[in-house]
């Protein structure tokens, strides 16, 4: 180690000593409560049609109220009876996939939102999906 201090050192050091300014403590480490907004809306025994109107006005009123994250149940659509139509998508008339892709071809509600991610298991797992919003401007 260097025993020799520069002259702009001891001059930084002096400076820093006669004046007021304090320096944060790092060990005291404030947590900041954040007031977030969380609604729930639950699709489940909705057809599509039904599910992909109600999500667009849950999204527009959610953002208009400052909700900060939407939990989204669809459920697996393991009940589907999607199953008896061979004529149908089994991937996209179930809820779990078409809801998501429909908000995120939606321009005007994709302005409203930061990110959809998948659910943690706790909000409903592979059966739910998040909806995070911006603020309101």
């Amino acid at each position: 180690m260097n025993d020799k201090i520069s002259k702009k050192d001891k001059k930084d050091w002096e400076d820093f000593l006669s004046s007021s300014e304090k320096l944060p403590n790092k060990d005291f480490k404030l947590t900041k409560k954040k007031n977030s907004k969380i609604k729930n809306l639950d699709l489940h025994g909705f057809t599509l049609e039904q599910a992909n109107i109600l999500i667009e006005k849950f999204i527009n009123i959610s953002y208009q109220e400052g909700v900060s994250k939407i939990i989204v149940v669809t459920g697996k659509g393991l009940h589907s009876d999607v199953e008896k139509n061979p004529f149908v998508s089994k991937d996209l008339s179930i809820l779990k996939y078409s809801v998501p892709e429909y908000i995120e071809n939606n321009i005007e509600l994709m302005k409203k939102i930061i990110e959809i991610k998948d659910a943690k298991i706790e909000d409903g797992g592979s059966g739910a999906f998040y909806i995070f919003l911006k603020k309101k401007l």
